[in-house]
């Protein structure tokens, strides 16, 4: 099984906005430290946004930051919200069951079925301070500005 590109970028964002709690990071920091796209972060960051991993403050002092403490965010949620679906195989495509010759008999899509939902039960398991070296970080200290 292979995340996409989306779902690891999310997550190495995470872990660094987990250890750099003190401030706010700006995308140009993360693309520079990483080594990756800035268009292509800026679609992270905006669906991990969305789906209430971070908070973004635009503007000067603007940047991103954690919107709850690391030890409250769960690895198999972060991973269920971003990658968004874990199809294996074509079996597992609504818009092509019905394809395969051999549907009705075949036993795979239980058990790729079942892989899939222990690897995230094991992700569940985790917390996103687990993913961060040295001790853990206490709480979260970058907080907010009100825009307005």
């Amino acid at each position: 099984m292979q995340l996409t590109a989306h779902t690891d970028y999310a997550l190495r964002v995470l872990i660094y906005l987990a250890i750099n709690t003190e401030k706010r990071v700006t995308i140009t920091e993360l693309a520079d430290f990483f080594g990756i796209s800035r268009n292509h972060l800026v679609k992270v960051v905006h669906k991990l946004g969305v789906k209430g991993f971070v908070l973004t403050v635009r503007g000067k002092g603007g940047g991103i930051c954690l919107s709850r403490p690391a030890r409250e965010i769960s690895v198999g949620n972060v991973v269920r919200e971003v990658e968004g679906h874990f199809q294996m195989a074509e079996c597992f495509n609504p818009k092509k069951q019905g394809h395969c010759a051999l549907e009705k008999g075949c036993g795979l899509i239980g058990l790729l079925g079942g892989a899939v939902e222990q690897f995230l039960q094991t992700l569940d398991k985790a917390v996103l301070s687990d993913l961060v070296p040295g001790p853990r970080p206490s709480g979260l200290d970058c907080v907010p500005l009100k825009q307005g």
